[in-house]
């Protein structure tokens, strides 16, 4: 891994935190909190998979030890990430890193939530308690993030999204 990479991925996780500080809205019982999938989007389609896996890690992390996030950052931001990721990588689509946020967050971290919470939170909610909050936020930072994407890629900077930095 490079300087320059690190340096990006270390922007996106800034990015992320701050993001999440102020941008933020309510969805049912819990908060979106978007920019976060915007930035699994971008990231992935920037950077590849690992890359936003980390990230969304590190983020996690952050919102955390700051005191702006719950344990739920890490199965939420890491699983779209990845799927962002892997979607992109394969199909070279930018919407399709937009779908892969979603069902990565949306559905399989919203259902994962379910025993990691009562696991590691004591909580004894249901799938359908962390579904609808979760795909809120997922969708709208998806598509958040790919109109980025699609503005960025009209820019000369930005017509490099998805090239190996």
């Amino acid at each position: 891994m490079n300087t320059r990479k690190m340096v990006i991925m270390t922007m996106f996780v800034a990015i992320a935190v701050a993001g999440s500080t102020f941008v933020y809205f309510p969805a049912g019982i819990a908060r979106a909190y978007p920019i976060q999938h915007a930035v699994n989007v971008i990231a992935a389609i920037m950077l590849g998979p690992v890359p936003a896996v980390i990230i969304a890690f590190l983020t996690g992390l952050v919102r955390i030890l700051t005191g702006t996030g719950s344990l739920l950052a890490f199965p939420g931001g890491m699983i779209g990430a990845f799927l962002a990721g892997v979607f992109y990588k394969y199909f070279r689509k930018t919407w399709l890193a937009a779908v892969g946020e979603v069902i990565g967050t949306g559905v399989i971290a919203s259902l994962l939530a379910v025993p990691y919470a009562k696991l590691l939170m004591g909580t004894a909610f249901t799938a359908f308690f962390f579904v609808p909050p979760f795909l809120v936020s997922s969708v709208s930072g998806a598509i958040l993030g790919l109109v980025l994407v699609v503005r960025l890629q009209r820019t000369q900077i930005g017509s490099q999204l998805g090239r190996e930095i």
